[in-house]
């Protein structure tokens, strides 16, 4: 089933929750990101990959591993947050998508809206990063 947005379509709380236009928009949201992340990982690899001349002064070669290590950091951050897409790209294709996973309630679409891998609503994540904390300082 193909569902049409208009261009200037934002979900509304006044919409049922996830119905098929509010679960497009964040499909499509979703897709444009992972997009977005894949492009600036490939501009990253060519840019790595065209390194490998050694610059004469110890300085600048300090320098250039300096940024080829920020730069393979990176990277790895998108390439989690690509893995995240991707199952929220899933949770979509099998329903869940925009419920709480520990309560099943539905996620603030203000929360989507800013965060769209979300997996928590607001009050989980807030109990679920006190737990870390405690844990932490044990």
């Amino acid at each position: 089933m193909t569902v049409t947005l208009l261009p200037d379509y934002r979900p509304s709380d006044e919409e049922v929750f996830m119905n098929s236009a509010m679960t497009e928009y964040f499909r499509r949201k979703l897709l444009g990101w992972r997009s977005e992340l894949l492009s600036e990982s490939n501009e990253t690899l060519q840019h790595l990959q065209q390194g490998g001349n050694q610059e004469p002064d110890i300085t600048d070669r300090a320098s250039i591993e300096t940024e080829r290590s920020f730069e393979l950091r990176t990277r790895d951050r998108a390439r989690k947050l690509i893995n995240k897409i991707d199952d929220a790209l899933e949770r979509i294709s099998n329903g869940t998508y925009g419920f709480c996973e520990e309560t099943r309630e539905p996620i603030s679409l203000s929360r989507l809206e800013a965060r769209p891998i979300a997996t928590l609503n607001i009050e989980a994540q807030e109990r679920h990063e006190r737990m870390e904390k405690t844990h932490r300082d044990d």
